[in-house]
């Protein structure tokens, strides 16, 4: 009767709880192990900047690199998620380790299972970490930056900005001071198609941030009938509000970086509104902090099945192929989005997720590979 009964492999669930352990105790190990490094060669090159504008120590240790290392831990994380599954898996197939549990009926789908449970923890880690931390985190660095790092002392305004501020409306502003919060020159310009219709110019403008109003001396206006004949006027004291938030005087593609997800949405809503060309570039930002914590689930299948297999060169082999896979990923998705940001032909959430969406294949493809 014994015969009709499946063997059945002894501690199915410790056997979960092994692999889970040795998962994430060995991610943990290597993003630690990374930040340590980063963190001890990051403090000995400003050093002499901390000594000098008399940082204490409670601000380089709280202010600056609390905020500092959730930005690298993300950064360093779909690669360490790989190299973890590659160690620990290629040692256990260089011990049989793996021979002997699928020869006891367990299927490699479901010793797929604890890898899964670990990659969405990672996963979910990673994301609150890109929608929620990183964004306040860059934020308070780049505060603690201006105070104390002697290359970083005032804020970088663009010399020339250009946005658009209502659709066919373009506001100029040329040579803002983020400290006396005044501009240089303002101009106001309405277009009809490719061609301009009015505009509004003024010199030594304040701005005022809260209420978004911009007050001058003196302004002119200029318009153009049909003809194109220009009519003139000169005026006293401008007080005008503009569309404009102080966020959106800066550079943009380094002040989005600072929004949380729920901050990046209604920017990015505000800028499809004023019709802005930049839009492109916003949503990148906003997609790329889904497409790469997901990709968690790829890396883990591709490493998982690539190192499940016993090869001559063990571990060494498994972790070259598996680092060399996972660099060539990181180089596509920054080559994706670079062109995403400028693409008119396709979508840049299509760009955003086709690294994911190719591996995903290659991840398919080595599965139907792996032992079984």
């Amino acid at each position: 009767m014994a015969g009709k009964h499946k063997i059945k492999f002894p501690g199915f669930k410790i056997l979960d709880g092994y692999i889970t352990r040795k998962f994430l105790g060995t991610y943990i190990f290597a993003i630690a192990l990374i930040i340590v490094i980063v963190v001890v060669f990051d403090a000995v090159e400003k050093m002499d900047d901390f000594i000098t504008t008399k940082a204490t120590l409670k601000e380089v240790a709280i202010d600056y690199y609390l905020n500092f290392i959730p930005y690298f831990i993300n950064q360093f994380s779909g690669l360490f998620t790989f190299i973890a599954v590659i160690f620990f898996t290629s040692k256990m197939a260089y011990q049989t380790e793996i021979i002997a549990i699928l020869s006891s009926g367990v299927s490699f789908r479901r010793l797929m299972w604890p890898y899964f449970l670990s990659a969405m923890f990672i996963t979910m880690f990673s994301l609150v970490l890109n929608l929620w931390v990183i964004p306040g985190a860059n934020a308070r660095r780049v505060d603690f930056e201006m105070r104390h790092l002697t290359k970083n002392t005032t804020i970088r305004y663009e010399r020339h900005i250009y946005r658009q501020v209502y659709p066919g409306t373009f506001a100029y502003i040329r040579g803002y001071n983020g400290k006396t919060e005044k501009a240089a020159y303002l101009a106001l310009e309405k277009y009809e198609g490719s061609r301009m219709v009015a505009s509004l110019e003024a010199s030594d403008v304040a701005f005022e941030p809260e209420t978004r109003h911009w007050t001058a001396a003196r302004y002119l206006t200029r318009s153009f009938d049909e003809n194109n004949v220009e009519t003139l006027e000169k005026f006293e004291r401008l007080d005008t509000v503009i569309n404009l938030d102080v966020l959106e005087l800066g550079k943009l593609e380094d002040i989005v970086q600072t929004m949380s997800i729920g901050e990046l949405n209604s920017f990015i809503t505000d800028q499809k509104a004023k019709g802005s060309d930049m839009v492109s570039m916003f949503e990148v930002e906003r997609q790329n902090r889904f497409a790469y914590p997901m990709a968690t689930f790829v890396l883990t299948v591709i490493g998982l099945s690539l190192s499940s297999r016993k090869v001559r060169g063990g571990t060494g082999f498994h972790i070259g192929l598996g680092i060399a896979l996972c660099f060539t990923y990181i180089l596509v998705c920054k080559f994706a989005a670079e062109f995403a940001k400028s693409s008119t032909f396709f979508s840049p959430v299509l760009l955003v997720w086709l690294p994911d969406i190719l591996y995903a294949f290659v991840a398919l493809y080595l599965y139907k590979k792996a032992p079984k």
